[in-house]
């Protein structure tokens, strides 16, 4: 039985989401309650030692860190979410960590918070996100102007990179920032929307 520790609106586990559904695997999801401090729990803690989501039970183990279980997903399913040559994985590597390792880290849910707590009002989380979303997602942009990109971020096939943008620009949309001068992104945002598996592991579909 494959588990999925998630929350709807975690970026990290967004990814899993996709992943899982483009592969068609069968999994159950289990909630972990951000707003309610439930990664902090012992139940928590005991399977995922940072206190985070994702984790996820699979072939017996218990797995941690995204991008992590994407490559496992990768080299155990034949998912082609990398491609074949050591340069494209570069490259594909490099969007996706433009993302998981730029973006998000900064705009996560308890970063923002303690910005905004610790400011005495002079920060707010919609401000905060509008100040580090934008111009990280300027960088992939400009990342996308690339002979490899094609009508997804590496090429013509579905990769990490793209499981990574589509959460990040779920985050920017409900925060209000504006994507309109992206339009590579937003291009291959059209396509990615399109897609069933992709589409059934959006947040509204999951709560």
């Amino acid at each position: 039985m494959t588990v999925l520790y998630d929350y709807f609106r975690s970026s990290a586990a967004y990814r899993l989401r996709i992943a899982l559904n483009l592969l068609g695997e069968d999994y159950d999801s289990v909630p972990v309650n951000l707003l309610e401090g439930e990664h902090r729990g012992a139940a928590n803690l005991a399977r995922n030692k940072q206190g985070l989501v994702p984790t996820l039970e699979l072939d017996g183990q218990v797995l941690t860190q995204s991008l992590a279980i994407l490559e496992y997903l990768d080299e155990t399913r034949g998912a082609g979410f990398l491609p074949d040559d050591a340069l494209g994985r570069a490259r594909v590597r490099a969007l996706s960590y433009a993302i998981a390792m730029e973006i998000h880290p900064v705009c996560n849910l308890s970063v923002a918070r303690f910005a905004s707590e610790n400011s005495g009002g002079a920060i707010t989380m919609q401000g905060w996100m509008q100040a580090f979303i934008p111009k990280g997602l300027a960088a992939f942009e400009a990342m996308l102007d690339h002979p490899d990109t094609g009508n997804f971020c590496h090429g013509d096939n579905i990769g990490m990179a793209d499981i990574c943008l589509v959460p990040q620009v779920y985050n920017a949309r409900r925060w209000g920032v504006d994507l309109s001068d992206m339009p590579r992104i937003n291009t291959i945002m059209e396509r990615l929307e399109g897609i069933d598996a992709i589409a059934a592991a959006h947040p509204d579909r999951v709560a």
